[in-house]
């Protein structure tokens, strides 16, 4: 029995290596090989994730090791984040980070001032959408879809 409770002590040494480092590693190695950006998405938003984790241990670490479930209510969590089945790493940093921490002002300058301004009011996803649209339909077509728009703004006010 003393090799099992040993064994189940240091669960979270051997096995959270492996789960927060080791398979996040080799699945956005995979991801940067593939040729689509959703596996991309999802591993930048792991690491994203497990970069704040980590910066909250490292600076409440004094609190936190009075308390022994951490390492283990650490890996579940992590587990969480990774396991593709839960996609926790998504559900943070979309219900989160994103609301706090605002990167998407940025709009390339190759789009009209009309166009630029309806985009930096959208979220991030929604101008990933545009500018597939804008790909497809090219940019007459948004500028159409923007005055559309301003027509029914005026139109309800």
């Amino acid at each position: 029995m003393g090799f099992l409770a040993t064994l189940v002590k240091n669960l979270h040494g051997l096995v959270g290596p492996g789960v927060t480092l080791l398979y996040p590693l080799y699945a956005s190695v995979r991801a940067i090989e593939s040729p689509s950006p959703v596996d991309d998405q999802q591993w930048l938003t792991y690491w994203v994730v497990h970069s704040f984790l980590t910066l909250f241990e490292l600076t409440f670490w004094n609190v936190l090791q009075w308390f022994p479930l951490w390492p283990y209510m650490k890996l579940l969590f992590c587990c969480w984040l990774v396991l593709p089945i839960f996609n926790g790493a998504a559900y943070i940093y979309e219900n989160h980070v994103r609301r706090y921490v605002k990167f998407g002002g940025y709009v390339s300058s190759g789009y009209s001032e009309r166009q630029r301004t309806a985009m930096q009011m959208m979220s991030l996803d929604a101008r990933k959408a545009v500018e597939r649209y804008i790909e497809s339909h090219g940019p007459d077509a948004f500028d159409r879809v923007i005055q559309a728009a301003e027509r029914e703004a005026r139109r309800s006010n």
